[in-house]
């Protein structure tokens, strides 16, 4: 699996569509995006990662840096967010951070 991490509108599904030569439609059959939403009050976070990195490729927004939140449930939910990336990350054969489109890579080689 490869995971692709990086800030909001940063250019991440571009760089997976580039990554994987297709197209808007090919992407969401192979693809999973916007994950980060999923950890919001699931209670088997570990379980939840075993079935996202089933996924050729997972794609999940940095929610944590910035202001933290006063509302105890946002926290969490970022928290929450942070824990699934760090447990995809380590279940994933590479590891892509985009920022302002520009693809780092983490884990992994270079294909």
């Amino acid at each position: 699996m490869i995971l692709i991490t990086g800030p909001l509108f940063s250019g991440k599904r571009d760089y997976a569509m580039k990554l994987l030569g297709c197209g808007e439609e090919e992407l969401a059959r192979r693809a999973v995006w916007d994950v980060q939403e999923l950890a919001e009050g699931c209670d088997d976070l570990t379980a939840l990662a075993d079935r996202l990195a089933q996924k050729e490729v997972v794609i999940i927004t940095e929610v944590g840096g910035g202001v933290v939140p006063i509302d105890p449930r946002e926290r969490a939910a970022r928290e929450a967010a942070g824990r699934l990336s760090c447990l995809l990350a380590k279940r994933a054969d590479k590891v892509i951070r985009v920022f302002c489109g520009i693809p780092m890579l983490l884990k992994g080689c270079e294909r």
